[in-house]
């Protein structure tokens, strides 16, 4: 296959010291350029990663004839914008959760999905545990799957993150909740009917910095999860069967280029010895996401989740900012509805 050519927009974190790594030890990446809006940190990023050009503005970036592809790892309140100019440039963009900020928001990048590839950058749904996980859950090994559960944490209360700021889309429901809904889609392999939430916002930032959530999946399938930025790190996925249970140990950050594990269990031993543990070989999950959407980009077959799945994300969390201001179970809507709020 040729390799796609791709840009990237930003020297954000989660680019340089994953997504990009992951790109560049790819035969089926070239990484032509980077953007900033200050060129001397897309210079610093290009030299200390090997990328050829840097760029002092994103809108250069996009106009570069040569790029095929964007990935676009901005603060979230950008995340639209930015792909939204990318793909009227004829570039196929692939774009960090969430993918907006509402699904309305999101339904606004219909106007181009017709054209170009577009999809949300869910690099969990691509590593082999997860995949290990369905093969598991359609050959039906524990039955019928009925529960989920996600915990996942981890402390930050720097206000000068992103993460932490309200008007750019931060919080724990936008940057871990959403893997906890992602989560229970790809198990059940549905959309939830109706939703619950609690939430606790940090009384300086103003960001839900713990949040739990009950989703309502319909014939007696459920989601139950708590995320939190301000609580010690942690991170569990756990499906109950009628005939037993599969756990990942580490479902969301996998250790890079490490064996993960798979518990499945029968339930007959309450303290776990009655597990067996498959092990999986080494996997980087940002490597085979940007693998597996330049071949949808080449016409090739690979696992694709396009833009409608991501704006059916969206409504889940749309559905959630609802449940926190009502205090009631809220249905979810199938089509973006605006004025969602946060």
């Amino acid at each position: 296959m040729k390799p796609v050519v791709w840009g990237v927009l930003s020297s954000a974190r989660i680019g340089v010291q994953k997504v990009i790594p992951g790109m560049l030890r790819s035969p089926l990446v070239e990484v032509r350029g980077i953007a900033s809006r200050s060129l001397d940190a897309a210079q610093s990023a290009a030299q200390t990663l090997g990328i050829p050009r840097a760029f002092g503005s994103y809108e250069e970036l996009i106009a570069d004839p040569a790029i095929e592809a964007i990935y676009n790892p901005l603060p979230n309140h950008l995340h639209v914008p930015l792909t939204l100019a990318a793909a009227r440039a004829g570039k196929h963009v692939l774009c960090e959760k969430p993918i907006a900020l509402d699904a309305a928001e999101a339904a606004q990048l219909r106007e181009v999905a017709g054209r170009v590839r577009i999809a949300e950058a869910f690099m969990v749904r691509h590593h082999p545990q997860w995949q290990r996980l369905r093969e598991l859950l359609r050959a039906g090994r524990i039955g019928v799957p009925r529960v989920v559960q996600v915990a996942f944490s981890f402390f930050n209360d720097n206000p000068a993150d992103i993460r932490n700021q309200r008007e750019t889309g931060g919080g724990a429901l936008y940057d871990i909740g959403c893997y906890a809904i992602a989560a229970g889609r790809y198990v059940f392999e549905s959309e939830p009917l109706r939703v619950m939430a609690m939430m606790d916002r940090d009384p300086a930032l103003a960001v839900d910095r713990a949040t739990s959530g009950l989703l309502d999946f319909g014939a007696s399938r459920q989601l139950a999860f708590t995320v939190t930025t301000q609580c010690a790190s942690q991170q569990r996925l756990v499906v109950l069967g009628t005939r037993g249970r599969i756990e990942l140990e580490i479902p969301f950050n996998p250790p890079q280029g490490g064996t993960t594990r798979i518990r499945i269990d029968d339930g007959s031993a309450l303290d776990g010895s009655s597990a067996l543990i498959e092990a999986l070989p080494e996997a980087d999950q940002y490597q085979r996401l940007v693998e597996n959407f330049s071949r949808t980009v080449r016409g090739e077959p690979a696992p694709f989740w396009d833009l409608e799945d991501a704006i059916c994300q969206m409504q889940v969390i749309d559905a959630l900012w609802r449940s926190e201001s009502s205090g009631a179970w809220e249905k979810v809507a199938t089509e973006a509805s605006p004025g969602a709020g946060r």
